[in-house]
């Protein structure tokens, strides 16, 4: 299915029209029938030649009525654009046209009616003058009388080449539907209808409502008056959605795929139209068929932020029309550049921002916003209109290549930087590493710690061989090696700990640098005091009681007691159930 939308001057004939091509009635309402005047949007369908079926979105073309037919153009990809012959060209005519041309649609037909009441080729050339400034200026031209019929046969032909210059829909992209009626059934509930621009819709798909989040799920489809299983865009259909009020969803709203895009009321775009200079500081933003009231920030020179009065479910690279309904023109169209643009909080963010957003282009690129961003989960991604193709470097956290390097480079210099301002801890803690470097995951340290970087025990220091214990504490150390050269199991006091200038944290630190054997709570001796003493207690009668292994390592039993413990648990000695010992391993040479 391909579907098109009419535009136009009110009165030129875009109804008449598609009844002539259809033979259906595109006006729902009695009041439209009656005023002879379309008011809201209209649905028609019908096979061309070639067996390809093109349906109609019919719009209004009262200047009251802008909003309503701007729903229905606003998801639909091409146009026939109808002047009328006796007429020519109007004043909506223009604003419909500006409306299009700011929306991008470049797909279409200029179809001049009521060619049996005046010759069509001035209101033809006047279009073509129109028309050549925009994305149209190229559109084939039918003159059509929809009374005699003259012209439908070949426009019929010209809709079936439009078909075939059309682009083929994306297929695997997530549904949007924009809701364009809605209305109820009686005993199968609420009804909306869109069209359906890409993807794919199935009976029981669990969809999300634009703007509440809410999960619903699809009772029933219809396509071209008839039930379906399922329906790929681009389509017309008919939704009919399961426990949801007819109050609870209306007119630009959105049908969601679950977790696929960014419900936001802060988006920033660039402009084409009016100079931003001149842009009201407050207009309506018009995409698909939401019309939202939206406050304008000026930002660069064809760039400006928009906050919106609700949150719309947006893509980077959706194009969006602003309107002043005030002084009924269009302003211009945007394209989305970002849908979760940072704050603008210090002073000359603004224009910072502006320079950053004169390098974006609308394309939803993986490597340039994970270079703008950093480390992004990959829903937030996706949810932006990002396709992500990289591999995550933690968990669902991915990071562009050369932030990955420059994080890598900082996270040395702060370990350093760490290291030296407290040279008695075994590391920068991973919290304090992930705050500094403003990391939102502790798992992305893990991820960034590569050599010259080793984490253990929730601590990240420089890998290799030992760098060496500060001067100071050094000198400390080596006076105790001093005091335990005559008596070597004769750890010292206290007090004698403090003179030397070793207090807890330092002990810590020697003991984690293997300078130090700490026993117990204040009992430190050196490293090799434990080997030293399996050769003395070695040479005893065996077995040997706690107080001949005291006298013969000539200490006290404060000193005895852990250091015997600890041999016991490194398997060298073997306490007897009396109490007694035994020495189990050889002593090392």
């Amino acid at each position: 299915m391909r579907v098109v939308a009419t535009a136009g001057h009110v009165d030129h004939g875009k109804s008449t029209l598609v009844r002539a091509l259809t033979g259906m009635e595109p006006d729902r309402w009695a009041e439209e029938r009656r005023r002879g005047m379309t008011i809201d949007l209209g649905f028609a369908w019908t096979t061309l030649p070639s067996g390809q079926v093109m349906a109609f979105v019919d719009v209004p073309g009262h200047e009251r009525f802008v909003s309503n037919m701007l729903a229905g153009v606003g998801p639909v990809p091409a146009v026939l654009l109808v002047v009328a012959a006796d007429e020519g060209w109007m004043p909506q005519s223009s604003e419909h046209l500006a409306a299009l041309d700011a929306l991008g649609v470049g797909h279409g037909l200029l179809v001049v009616t009521r060619a049996d009441l005046a010759d069509p080729r001035p209101a033809t050339r006047q279009a073509r003058t129109e028309l050549a400034g925009t994305a149209l200026r190229d559109v084939e031209a039918v003159a059509v009388s929809s009374v005699t019929g003259a012209g439908l046969i070949e426009l019929r032909s010209a809709l079936d080449r439009l078909a075939g210059r059309m682009p083929p829909p994306p297929s695997s992209t997530p549904v949007r539907l924009w809701v364009d009626r809605v209305f109820t059934v009686a005993g199968s509930g609420t009804v909306v209808t869109g069209t359906l621009g890409g993807g794919r819709l199935q009976v029981d798909d669990e969809l999300e409502l634009g703007t509440t989040g809410r999960r619903v799920r699809v009772r029933a489809l219809q396509s071209l008056g008839a039930p379906v299983d399922r329906v790929n865009g681009v389509a017309r259909v008919a939704v009919n959605l399961r426990g949801v009020a007819r109050d609870q969803v209306a007119r630009g709203d959105a049908l969601l795929t679950p977790g696929r895009f960014q419900p936001t009321d802060l988006v920033d775009v660039r402009l084409v139209g009016d100079p931003v200079s001149a842009v009201p500081a407050t207009l309506t933003l018009h995409i698909g068929s939401a019309a939202v009231p939206v406050r304008v920030r000026p930002l660069g020179a064809d760039t400006i932020r928009l906050r919106l009065a609700r949150p719309v479910p947006l893509h980077v690279g959706d194009r969006a029309l602003l309107r002043d309904p005030g002084r009924h023109r269009v302003v211009g169209g945007g394209t989305v550049l970002d849908v979760v643009p940072p704050p603008l909080t210090r002073r000359g963010a603004a224009a910072q921002r502006a320079v950053v957003l004169a390098t974006m282009d609308g394309t939803p690129d993986e490597v340039g916003e994970l270079a703008r961003r950093g480390p992004s989960r990959r829903g937030d991604l996706e949810r932006m209109g990002v396709r992500v193709g990289t591999t995550p470097v933690a968990g669902d956290w991915h990071v562009d290549d050369a932030y990955s390097r420059e994080l890598r480079r900082r996270a040395v210099d702060q370990v350093c930087r760490y290291a030296a301002d407290h040279p008695l801890e075994p590391g920068m803690p991973v919290e304090t590493l992930r705050r500094t470097l403003g990391l939102p995951d502790r798992a992305l340290v893990s991820a960034l710690v590569a050599p010259p970087l080793v984490a253990s025990a929730g601590r990240v220091s420089l890998a290799g061989p030992e760098t060496g214990l500060p001067a100071g504490l050094l000198r400390a150390v080596e006076r105790l090696r001093a005091d335990l050269t005559v008596r070597p199991f004769l750890a010292p006091e206290a007090a004698r700990l403090v003179e030397l200038g070793l207090g807890r944290r330092e002990i810590g630190a020697a003991v984690r640098a293997g300078a130090l054997l700490r026993l117990a709570e204040n009992v430190v001796l050196l490293p090799g005091a434990p080997d030293a003493a399996v050769r003395v207690l070695a040479g005893l009668p065996q077995p040997f009681t706690l107080s001949a292994a005291r006298r013969a390592l000539d200490t006290t039993r404060r000193i005895a007691v852990p250091l015997l413990e600890l041999l016991d648990r490194r398997g060298v000695t073997r306490r007897l159930p009396d109490d007694a010992r035994v020495v189990v391993t050889p002593p090392p040479s």
